[in-house]
């Protein structure tokens, strides 16, 4: 053990056992540095003079935390916590330090930075088709046939899909290696005749479609990077359609070929299933023919498994397998045919997918630094306690699915050290559709945003920056025109955090596309406009709300961001909320020193504006100015806030609030209830709520996840309830196992659920992701 961090072989899963504890109630006993307590260092572990020094140096009282790296994802194995890699592994930083999923670097402009990989050069007159003779002066090596041609580098020459002429291009016989990047490729002819190909070079171009590649059996390296139109099911197919690819992007494929067997086998199944249902339901008298036909439209159909950003990849295999199940007249399915990797490829992913390491009633607990916790949970028994005082409410059943260390620093499973602060669910994409919902939630610790499928446990996408902490994320949906005048809808996350700088990643394409200068100081939380799709609020460490206007990308995917509002506050601001009622003219905010609320309406001339308004929670002096640090409306109404008053969280009324308000600037929130709360002196464990549920959420400091249904608290008449009310359960915290001991102790940082309750995700203090599914009565 060094550091407070338990030693371990290469990423080794963790198991559960059921064991608790207590933590030190006072702040003092878990703080080494004496410094004054700002948000996101409420737990640090003892510094050197040189840290502490590094600490002073950009936020009093900041200690200044090493960023996590990517480990690996593999199938689920029981409850355990297991490293997690996305399908694209980060790139290296450029000289600037800066770095994306896709290269992306960053470049200086007003506000702003955004450029796109790869050496573009000016652009080109559209050329007309390729001639041998050009062929011939740009391959290699030197000759006078293109028979002899074994490299041929046609880039950044403006070519389109229909400049390539297959009948030209077939005569290359002897053609290993390809560099088609920086054109304007829409897609690939599909009978090009390179069967020798093995390196092909596809970079910058505007692809919609990989099925083609597989006239390319012998390819070995693939690199499709800033290609906006491609998105994480082509990274599937590539994998699929090419056996022998080792490479993508510069990258080891075997990860993404491991997802892709995990997926085949469990699709495989399914279509097996529903055959069996479909032909137990057939009636005899149906045509053969169109029986067939139905099969495979409803298998495409009902046959769901996986994210929705893997949706195209899914209903791909559900059909090519219905069809292969036909065919073999229902006998047999054959799985994927990926053949197996390199021996140094496969030995790289064993420890990845290793077996959960089972309990040993002899072993103590590891005991690690009280500054830093690591993590809490049990083996079997995890749901939550009902301790409603009625005794009326019935506990949520919650499965618990996934446990995972995605944030790692350097891969490494001794990490239970990285502070995770904050997730988000991924916006519906069918917005329109009743009970429309995401499963795919966005998490940020360390240098590390995650995006995770909630179903699968598999960690989409990951993106890394260098010396960056990740602090806040943020979603919104963006309609784009593509130059073709194609509208496209965009999942865009915001992230922001030690550094002052908005990251707008483009998940689906998998790159950066945005970097906002937004603040010279960390961004400690953000938040987009429920109205205006555009329109995204930064609070910082400098004390001070923007409200930023980041624009819709051009053709080149670049986005112009622009200020519109400079809120004042007079202490850091942590929590930011848009009044659910009136967003466009309000917004509430949680601060070091109270709840505040500001007037954002954009047809007022005053550009830089202070509080309208400060809310305290009492009438007393003694709850004035008090840290807020949680907020969120329970409805149009209804906010719910905690940190004005230890062990409690508040429910007040916005309405009636704002209407006694009259001229006064100080004005006492309208309270309808009280909810009790675990009576930590600790701050930042951020509550969240479940509109739709009438759920609010809230971690604490030993591990537990706080559950409230608070509507018949909200439909209940004034006066409010003398005594707080209880909790309708405490979902425990499964303990884990690590390195043959048990680890204990963590603190929930936050807790969000998705908009229908279907899943909860808990993020710790102690780098593990924490996911749990809710089971229907």
């Amino acid at each position: 053990m060094k550091n407070g961090v338990v030693g371990a072989a290469p990423l080794p899963a963790l198991t559960w056992c059921c064991q608790g504890w207590s933590p030190p109630r006072c702040r003092s006993q878990i703080r080494q540095v004496r410094i004054p307590l700002q948000p996101h260092s409420r737990r640090t572990s003892g510094v050197t003079t040189a840290a502490a020094a590094i600490a002073a140096s950009w936020r009093p009282g900041r200690t200044r935390r090493t960023p996590g790296a990517a480990g690996s994802c593999s199938a689920r194995a029981g409850y355990e916590v297991r490293a997690a890699a996305s399908f694209r592994s980060p790139p290296p930083t450029d000289s600037r330090g800066a770095t994306s999923w896709n290269r992306t670097t960053a470049g200086a402009s007003t506000g702003f930075a955004c450029r796109r990989s790869g050496p573009r050069g000016p652009r080109l007159l559209a050329m007309g088709p390729l001639s041998a003779r050009l062929l011939i002066q740009r391959g290699r090596p030197k000759c006078d046939r293109l028979g002899k041609i074994r490299s041929l580098d046609l880039s950044g020459m403006n070519l389109l899909s229909e400049h390539l002429d297959p009948k030209l291009l077939s005569r290359l016989k002897q053609l290993q290696e390809l560099d088609l990047s920086n054109n304007q490729l829409e897609t690939l002819p599909a009978n090009l005749g390179l069967s020798h190909l093995r390196i092909l070079r596809c970079a910058n171009n505007q692809l919609g479609d990989v099925t083609v590649l597989c006239q390319f059996p012998q390819l070995e390296e693939l690199s499709l990077e800033g290609n906006p139109f491609l998105t994480v099911s082509d990274n599937l197919k590539v994998s699929f359609l090419l056996p022998k690819l080792r490479k993508v992007n510069g990258k080891d494929a075997s990860s993404t070929c491991s997802q892709v067997e995990n997926l085949n086998r469990e699709l495989t199944s399914r279509v097996t299933a529903h055959w069996e249902k479909f032909m137990a339901a057939l009636s005899p008298d149906e045509e053969a023919e169109k029986a067939q036909a139905d099969f495979v439209r409803s298998a495409i159909r009902d046959v769901r498994y996986g994210p929705e950003s893997l949706s195209d990849f899914t209903q791909w295999r559900v059909r090519m397998i219905s069809e292969e199940l036909l065919a073999s007249g229902g006998t047999q399915v054959h799985e994927a045919n990926i053949s197996e990797r390199p021996p140094e490829a496969t030995a790289i992913q064993e420890p990845r997918a290793g077996p959960v390491a089972s309990k040993r009633p002899g072993d103590g607990p590891v005991h690690v630094s009280p500054n830093k916790r690591v993590c809490t949970s049990p083996l079997a028994q995890v749901e939550g306690i009902p301790v409603g005082s009625a005794g009326s409410q019935t506990a949520l059943q919650l499965e618990p699915l996934h446990f995972l260390q995605c944030h790692s620093k350097n891969n490494s499973p001794r990490d239970l050290e990285t502070q995770l602060w904050a997730c988000a669910f991924e916006p519906a994409w069918d917005e329109g559709q009743a009970g429309a919902t995401s499963q795919t939630v966005a998490t940020c610790g360390g240098e590390a945003v995650c995006v995770i499928d909630c179903q699968t446990g598999i960690v989409l996408h990951k993106y890394k920056a260098p010396s960056e902490e990740f602090f806040s994320v943020a979603w919104t949906a963006l309609t784009v025109v593509t130059q073709a005048g194609h509208k496209k809808r965009w999942s865009v996350l915001a992230a922001a955090g030690l550094r002052g700088l908005v990251r707008l990643l483009h998940v689906r394409a998998g790159f950066c596309c945005g970097l906002i200068r937004a603040h010279k100081k960390a961004i400690a939380t953000l938040c987009f406009s429920p109205t205006h799709e555009t329109h995204l609020f930064t609070a910082s460490y400098d004390k001070r709300i923007i409200l930023w206007d980041i624009g819709v990308p051009n053709h080149d995917y670049e986005f112009q961001a622009s200020q519109l509002l400079t809120l004042d506050t007079t202490s850091i601001a942590l929590r930011l909320c848009p009044v659910a009622s009136c967003p466009d003219a309000y917004l509430l905010a949680g601060c070091e020193g109270g709840c505040r609320c500001w007037d954002v309406r954009l047809d007022q001339p005053q550009k830089r504006r202070v509080c309208e308004v400060e809310f305290v929670f009492s009438e007393g002096s003694e709850a004035t100015g008090r840290r807020v640090d949680g907020l969120a409306f329970v409805n149009e109404d209804v906010v719910a806030s905690k940190g004005s008053s230890l062990g409690t969280i508040c429910l007040w009324s916005w309405s009636q609030t704002w209407q006694g308000r009259g001229s006064q600037s100080t004005v006492a929130v309208v309270v309808l209830a009280r909810l009790q709360w675990s009576p930590t002196e600790l701050a930042y464990f951020s509550l969240s709520t479940c509109p739709d549920e009438g759920m609010v959420l809230c971690g604490d400091e030993e591990g537990n996840v706080w559950i409230y249904d608070v509507r018949p608290l909200v439909a209940q008449r004034p006066p409010p309830p003398a005594t707080p009310q209880a909790p309708t359960q405490i979902l425990k915290w499964p303990q884990p196992r690590a390195l043959g001991q048990t680890v204990s102790r963590t603190m929930v940082n936050t807790v969000v659920a998705d908009p229908t309750f279907t899943y909860l995700t808990a993020l710790t203090d102690s780098n593990i992701v924490a996911i749990w599914r809710r089971n229907q009565p």
